[in-house]
């Protein structure tokens, strides 16, 4: 197993392969959560690597090899803008990937925890070049995530900078990017959810609801849709969470 340490573009990023790989092995692109970066995902490339994939693990802005030593409390103010600036960073990576001839065919997902599967779904509504997703602990619903997000901060006693108007203009830039807007964008795309009912950093009712509601769309092949609950976890993946995010990406890029 290959483990480089590369930047492209802009973007630096951990690429893991085999040395028998080319440009007819899918591709993921795993995107870490808010305060994380790259390496701390290693454990799903490792996966998905021993299963066939080559893997992409960027850091997203202000993370990682981009951090700016910004406190958590300062980065919350920018979790919208790395948000949507991963989701156009996402399609970078795509165009590289056919750059750099390691891609010869549409076998791609994307995939991520947290705050990187918040992005993943973003992508989905943008994206028609992906095949497949895996959405752990992510809210597919933006505007509702972000208002969350702001009773959260007035509950802990967190002044947030934003007057009214601007919360509404930060909304309306949100709903280009919010797929719960427009569900049939999923498209029938095999699409995999994991969440813990217990999660108090993305409700566990708002993306399970959705999901209610998504089935709908997936009438003609509803195995392609899968909601994988632990009614014990709260914002952590378990070990049993990963390993079915991971065989499934491989499964339905294979």
């Amino acid at each position: 197993m290959l483990v480089k340490n590369e930047i492209w573009g802009h973007i630096p990023l951990l690429h893991i392969s085999t040395d028998n790989m080319n440009e007819n092995t899918p591709v993921v692109i795993f995107l870490h959560g808010f305060m994380s970066a790259k390496e701390h995902n290693l454990h799903y490339a490792y996966q998905l690597v021993n299963k066939g994939v080559r893997v992409l693990l960027p850091d997203a802005k202000l993370h990682g090899d981009r951090s700016e030593g910004l406190t958590e409390t300062r980065m919350n103010l920018h979790f919208w803008d790395i948000v949507l600036n991963s989701i156009h960073e996402v399609e970078q990576l795509y165009k590289e990937l056919k750059n750099k001839q390691l891609i010869a065919n549409n076998k791609i997902g994307v995939a991520g925890t947290s705050m990187g599967a918040i992005v993943t779904s973003g992508c989905l509504k943008l994206y028609d070049w992906i095949q497949t997703a895996a959405i752990c602990m992510g809210g597919p619903g933006f505007i509702k995530l972000g208002a969350y997000q702001l009773q959260q901060m007035a509950k802990n006693g967190i002044k947030f900078p934003m007057s009214e108007q601007e919360v509404q203009k930060t909304n309306e830039l949100l709903a280009k990017y919010d797929i719960s807007l427009t569900p049939e964008q999923f498209a029938g795309r095999p699409v995999f959810f994991w969440h813990g009912e217990h999660d108090k950093t993305v409700p566990f009712n708002d993306t399970y609801n959705f999901y209610l509601t998504l089935r709908a769309y997936y009438d003609e092949n509803p195995s392609n849709l899968k909601f994988i609950t632990d009614k014990h976890a709260g914002h952590t993946v378990t070990r049993e969470g990963m390993l079915a995010a991971t065989d499934w990406l491989a499964q339905h890029l294979a």
